[in-house]
């Protein structure tokens, strides 16, 4: 059975063209680069490039979150003065929310009262989320209440930069989320 090439061409050359990147070429079946069509057909409507959300450089020191890339830094304006770190954010049904937020409470050694767990170096954000150390390993699923988990070093280390009042800014999303 033999099989057109050009819906993988169109399909291509949509996504590609709608990230912004040029596509002089497509490559089908087998391996093979061919001239993507100049133009989508009518009747497929080239999808808007979404603007890409990056952290402030103009708050002075925030901290930042990439649910997308699962990982957090704090930055001083344009200097990045710790990290990046792995994190592990909200599992599905308690996503980390995202936005500018600020530190507004901070417990050395907080313990949930929801989930009767040790949260050392908590910096709370938003609600009952907030930063803190995890004894197991940022990388184990499903995912935290919502909460930004990192290691113990990395905990201590935000604990020592930031401090009550800092902004935080929290965005992308968590596959599965």
């Amino acid at each position: 059975m033999t099989r057109t090439h050009t819906p993988l061409r169109t399909r291509l050359g949509v996504l590609l063209g709608a990230a912004g990147l040029a596509v002089p070429l497509a490559v089908v079946a087998g391996g093979t680069a061919q001239a993507a069509p100049a133009k989508a057909p009518a009747k497929t409507a080239p999808a808007k490039a979404s603007a890409k959300v990056t952290c402030p450089t103009n708050k002075g020191r925030i901290a930042c979150v990439d649910l997308t890339r699962q990982v957090s830094w704090i930055q001083d304006g344009k200097k990045v003065k710790y990290g990046p770190v792995h994190i592990r954010s909200g599992r599905k049904g308690f996503a980390t929310r995202t936005g500018l937020k600020k530190v507004y409470w901070r417990d050395k050694n907080h313990v949930s009262s929801l989930y009767n767990v040790k949260m050392p170096y908590s910096q709370f954000f938003d609600g009952g989320q907030a930063f803190h150390a995890i004894s197991g390993s940022v990388y184990s699923p499903p995912g935290s209440h919502g909460c930004v988990n990192m290691r113990t070093k990395d905990a201590q280390a935000y604990w020592n930069l930031l401090r009550k009042g800092d902004d935080v800014f929290v965005y992308g999303r968590k596959p599965g989320t």
